[in-house]
């Protein structure tokens, strides 16, 4: 066995007959032809669209080569292992484009809300037409001055994003902010509700111009997430930075008239913006406007009139009809102030006291948003 197979080799190696000479004459059009195609054929590059190519290529160029072995050597073996090679690049063609079609998807929309959005996050063609799936694969149209949602009257039953157009947030006719596209429209009222409760919309969302939109109903959307983790935390992320986007949109309408610019981001403007007690009580109408009478500093709490009435509820408890003395009304005081009677909060105010138009002016946040 080992001294015949070293004998096949060496005949192959050594013994082989060599070349007389070599011939002047060229091969025919067609084999040169096939042999170009194959050179164009394996500059292709990788993936499925990069294997597309080299197949698209190697078939008509073993089909020329199968053509040159049956026309022009005239050899049976030459022309059936080409032809049997290029069936084999077809097949694989025909392959690749079935699954490029598999993994495509259904409009031209939804591809390019893919590329915009979904792609730089890493998301796999297959999630996404998991995610598609639920909005029925289908984009819906809102006509320029046609209202999305009527505040306090519809319901919060599905969740929206904008493909195209522009989208105006109101209240109470009062503008607030823009929604641009590849953005969430009510992701604020979606967060604001549990899966199992049901509520409406406190804005109301009317299209500025044609809008192209998809939409997943409220139940189904949750058994997608439910039942998917990664696309759970996929709208988790993107919902959050949606939402943000809007508080930051918000934030730049709080300004003063002389032209500074507040951050609803700094801690100590929170007593600012939040409502005082009285205007919870009876009302933002019943309380006079901050910073329209008087002084509007800081007046410090006195702690002996503060312990008077204390103990005066402890002493008298049946007494609900003897009126107790109460300090005259502070304004802008703080509940941690400190022992020189200035916190952060009064610092902040003091700063933007004497300025016209801030919103010491105002007597609420509504007002000074308008």
């Amino acid at each position: 066995m080992n001294s015949g197979d070293s004998t096949l080799i060496d005949s192959i190696i050594f013994n082989h007959s060599l070349c007389d000479g070599w011939t002047n004459s060229t091969e025919g059009a067609i084999y040169h032809l096939g042999n170009t195609i194959l050179f164009l054929g394996y500059m292709g590059g990788s993936g499925a669209y990069g294997a597309l190519y080299i197949f698209s290529f190697l078939a008509p160029a073993f089909l020329c080569l199968a053509l040159w072995g049956w026309l022009t050597v005239c050899a049976l073996d030459v022309f059936l292992w080409n032809l049997l090679v290029m069936l084999q690049c077809l097949a694989q063609v025909c392959h690749l484009i079935f699954r490029l079609m598999q993994d495509g998807l259904a409009n031209e929309e939804l591809s390019a809300l893919y590329t915009a959005v979904y792609l730089p996050l890493d998301v796999p063609v297959q999630v996404f037409k998991e995610i598609t799936a639920a909005s029925e694969n289908k984009a819906l149209s809102l006509a320029a001055e046609e209202t999305y949602a009527v505040e306090g009257k519809t319901p919060i039953d599905q969740l929206s994003f904008l493909i195209s157009g522009r989208i105006r947030v109101s209240l109470e006719g009062q503008f607030l902010h823009y929604i641009f596209p590849h953005q969430f429209l009510d992701s604020p009222e979606w967060e604001s509700l549990r899966p199992t409760e049901e509520g409406n919309f406190q804005v109301t969302l009317t299209a500025e111009t044609d809008c192209r939109y998809i939409s997943w109903r409220r139940r189904r959307l949750y058994l997608l997430l439910s039942k998917d983790r990664y696309i759970a935390r996929l709208f988790s992320v993107m919902l959050g930075s949606d939402i943000a986007d809007k508080l930051y949109s918000l934030n730049n309408k709080l300004f003063a008239k002389s032209g500074v610019r507040l951050d609803i981001r700094l801690p100590s403007l929170y007593h600012v913006l939040a409502p005082s007690p009285q205007g919870s009580e009876g009302g933002s109408a019943s309380s006079p406007p901050r910073g329209s009478q008087g002084d509007a500093t800081v007046m410090p709490i006195d702690p002996a009139q503060s312990n008077q009435a204390l103990e005066a509820r402890n002493v008298h408890p049946d007494q609900g009809k003897t009126p107790v003395p109460k300090p005259p009304h502070q304004r802008w005081a703080s509940d941690t102030e400190m022992p020189s009677g200035e916190d952060s909060t009064s610092l902040v105010l003091e700063d933007f006291a004497d300025m016209t138009g801030s919103l010491m002016d105002y007597g609420s946040e509504r007002d000074y948003l308008k």
